[in-house]
C-alpha cells in the first residue's frame, strides 16, 4: 500500500514551559523559540524536517494562547488558523483529543503525526522514512503507532515502551507493544537497556482520527466532548482534567504498534544537554558564549541575548547561563531541580 501523503496531518505540540532550561527558556519565551541550537527556533526546525513528508498547509501547532504571536512570528510561512491557542494548559491528554477532533471534522480518511516541539533531530531523512512506514501501517489497520528512541544510556529522566513481537511490515521494523513503563531507577534502566527490548518514551504517537477516538471512548470518556465539538474547544477546556495522553490513553490502549527510531534524536530537556551538542574544550569546558577559564574543568557556559563575557577560576562541573533577564549558576548535578527554583521566582523572571 502506498501512503498518500495528502491525507497526512502534523500536530506539533509546542505548551510547554520548559522550566528545566530556565532561564534560555521563560514563560514568555519558552524552550521552543530559542534559537541556540542551528540560529532558528527549535519550533521552526520542527515543522520544516517535516516537508517533503507533510504537506505544510496540513501542519498545525498546538500552543498556549498567550503564545499565539510569537509562535506565528516564529512559523511566518505557517497558516495563521493553523496555530491553535490553548485558553489553559491541560497537558498533552487534551491536546491529543482537540487534534483528534480536528482531524475527524476536516479529513475523517487522514492519518495524525502528533509531535513535541522542540526535540533535535540529527538524521532527518531517517525521521521521516520512520513516520511515513509508522504512518503507512496505521493507515491499513486499526492500530495506533508510537516511535520510541533507541536507547544511547540507561536515562532514569525518560518513560521507557518494551517492544513485544515483530510484525511482517515492508521497511522500518515494527513490533507489538507490550507496555509502557514509568520513568526507572538507575538499576532499572541499565536492565531494560541490556535486555534490548525497550526504547526511550519519545511522545511521537501516529494514529487515524476513528482508532483514537475509540480509544478515548474506551478509556478516557472526559475528553470525548473535545473530539465531537473541537470548534468548541475554549469552552470545553476548563472542563477537562489535566492529564498526559500516556496516563489517559496510551497505558491502557490496545492495539498498539512501535517503531525504534536511530535519528539522533535529542530532548534537550535540560541543560546538562548543552554538552552534548555542543564541543568541548580540552578542560571539559563547553563554552556557547566568550568564556576564559583557568584551572576549571567540566563547565558548561551558555548566553543568548547576552554579549557579557564568563570567566571561571578554579571550579568544575558548573553551569552558568546569561540572559538579558538572569545570571543562572548551579552545580550540573542539581540541574534538574531547576523547576523547583523557578518557582521560586517573582513572575517577572519565570
Amino acid at each position: 500500500m502506498t501512503l498518500d501523503t495528502t491525507h497526512l496531518h502534523a500536530f506539533i505540540l509546542a505548551g510547554g514551559r520548559g522550566e528545566r532550561f530556565w532561564p534560555l527558556s521563560t514563560f514568555a519565551r519558552p524552550k521552543q523559540f530559542t534559537t541556540l541550537f542551528g540560529g532558528t527556533p527549535l519550533l521552526a526546525q520542527a515543522v520544516a524536517r517535516l516537508d517533503g513528508l507533510v504537506p505544510r498547509a496540513n501542519v498545525r501547532v498546538i500552543t498556549n494562547a498567550d503564545l499565539v504571536p510569537a509562535t506565528r512570528d516564529a512559523l511566518p510561512d505557517l497558516p495563521p488558523a493553523n496555530i491553535i491557542g490553548e485558553p489553559m494548559g491541560r497537558d498533552t491528554a487534551a491536546a491529543v483529543a482537540l487534534a483528534c477532533g480536528l482531524l475527524r471534522r476536516d479529513d475523517p480518511e487522514g492519518v495524525a503525526l502528533v509531535l513535541p516541539a522542540d526535540p533535535l533531530i540529527g538524521d532527518v531523512l531517517a525521521f521521516r522514512r520512520v513516520l511515513g512506514d509508522v504512518a503507512a501501517c496505521v493507515a491499513r489497520e486499526p492500530a495506533i503507532g508510537v516511535v520510541g528512541i533507541a536507547p544511547t544510556f540507561p536515562a532514569t529522566g525518560y518513560g521507557y515502551i518494551e517492544c513485544g513481537e515483530p510484525m511482517e511490515t515492508p521497511g522500518t521494523p515494527l513490533r507489538r507493544v507490550r507496555r509502557f513503563v514509568e520513568k526507572p531507577d538507575l538499576a532499572t534502566a541499565r536492565a531494560y537497556i541490556e535486555t534490548g527490548a525497550y526504547v526511550w518514551n519519545a511522545g511521537i504517537f501516529v494514529w487515524r482520527a476513528d482508532v483514537m477516538e475509540a480509544a478515548f471512548r474506551a478509556h478516557a470518556p472526559e475528553w470525548v466532548p473535545l473530539i465531537e465539538r473541537p470548534g468548541e474547544y475554549a469552552a470545553l477546556y476548563p472542563t477537562l482534567p489535566k492529564r498526559s495522553i500516556d496516563y489517559a490513553v496510551m497505558e491502557k490502549a490496545e492495539r498498539l504498534v512501535v517503531a525504534r527510531g536511530d535519528f539522533g534524536w535529542d530532548d534537550v530537556g535540560s541543560l546538562p544537554a548543552l554538552a552534548r551538542q555542543f564541543p568541548a574544550d580540552a578542560q571539559g569546558n563547553v563554552a556557547i558564549a566568550p568564556t576564559y577559564a583557568l584551572d576549571a574543568t567540566g563547565n558548561i557556559v551558555a548566553a543568548e541575548g547576552d554579549p557579557r563575557a564568563t570567566a571561571l577560576l578554579g571550579v568544575s562541573g558548573l553551569i552558568v547561563v546569561h540572559t538579558p533577564k538572569a545570571t543562572l549558576v548551579c552545580a550540573q548535578e542539581a540541574a534538574q531541580g531547576l523547576k523547583a527554583l523557578v518557582a521560586t521566582l517573582p513572575p517577572e523572571l519565570r
